[in-house]
């Protein structure tokens, strides 16, 4: 009981300077409409399962067992995650809210072409992808209990939507316009110490309470890798914009979420595991992702990504990041 307490205090003081951050603010909260062009789904909310008589109750427990790796893929540290990254650390809502990474679009239109591996996907592979990039790690087998409850879940976050309609309304991380000045390292550092740094740490290594991650780091060894999504500016600024600070989603200005995801981006992290000869080499074989991330660059004396350093991970390329030709 008393170490219960002891993290409640912990997560309520943390919560109650976002609060007071929240309120303080200059820039006001401004999230964008879901634009009424294109198509809108609700998706539903675990209370809903439970109240859906029509779900049988052994589906029921897959899709509570693919909730629960979503919110805690912590749980498959070492085996599938090798860093301190959820899947709900970047689709937030529990993968259901807009302009935050929600996942049930991938169900509705996959499998499709995708540009990042050049071949069709279908949505095991595309769950694959999260985990060998985001997190770090190695996917866990197509058709295992764990691949199944993570697809059921999704699956189910897109019950009533439909399929195959691509224009849809929030999602991914909305696009922020390119702002008038380039981004700024330097200004980018000086707004994380004022808005990111009581979450993510000074040192944008994230935060743990009694062992389990709060909030995820940034960069470094714990962080995503060379190859997550994240790691495109323009992504990460949509990310930022809004989503962050916790609490403040679209407090932010355009030219501040560019500034920061400059700053956060220009870190060093665990290598892209589609590594090969160099990170110049590899930014050039894959320049159709690469093009908006700062991999193979020279920043600071330095050429990004220019190591082999795959983090906590005991490999660097997953077998399930391979060639498929369908022939």
């Amino acid at each position: 009981m008393k170490r219960f307490l002891a993290v409640s205090m912990v997560l309520l003081s943390t919560f109650s300077v976002v609060a007071v951050q929240a309120a303080e603010t200059k820039v006001p909260v401004n999230l964008p409409e879901l634009e009424e062009d294109k198509y809108q789904h609700q998706a539903p909310t675990m209370a809903d399962l439970e109240a859906d008589e029509s779900i049988h109750s052994e589906l029921k427990r897959v899709i509570r067992r693919g909730y629960d790796l979503f919110t805690n893929t912590q749980q498959l540290r070492g085996k599938n995650v090798f860093n301190d990254m959820n899947c709900s650390s970047c689709h937030m809502g529990e993968g259901r809210m807009p302009f935050s990474g929600p996942v049930w679009p991938a169900v509705t239109t996959l499998p499709d072409y995708r540009g990042k591996n050049n071949h069709v996907n279908n949505i095991e592979e595309r769950i694959s992808g999260c985990f060998s990039f985001s997190m770090n790690g190695m996917p866990p087998e197509y058709g295992s209990d764990d691949m199944v409850a993570l697809v059921t879940y999704h699956q189910w976050l897109a019950t009533g939507a439909k399929v195959y309609d691509t224009n849809i309304a929030g999602r991914g991380y909305g696009s922020v316009p390119k702002p008038a000045k380039a981004p700024s390292y330097e200004r980018g550092e000086k707004l994380y110490a004022e808005n990111c740094a009581i979450c993510h740490g000074a040192d944008g290594q994230g935060q743990k309470v009694d062992g389990k991650v709060q909030f995820p780091p940034l960069w470094g060894d714990n962080s995503f890798n060379w190859g997550a999504g994240l790691v495109r500016l323009n992504t990460a600024a949509g990310f930022i914009k809004h989503n962050m600070p916790l609490g403040q989603p679209g407090s932010l200005s355009d030219q501040e979420a560019w500034d920061l995801a400059q700053f956060m981006n220009s870190h060093e992290r665990p290598q892209d595991p589609r590594f090969e000869k160099s990170a110049k080499h590899t930014r050039e074989k894959y320049l159709n992702f690469h093009q908006h991330t700062m991999y193979g660059k020279e920043f600071k004396g330095k050429v990004l990504g220019e190591h082999n350093n795959t983090g906590e991970k005991p490999f660097l390329k997953p077998d399930v990041l391979r060639p498929r030709i369908f022939e």
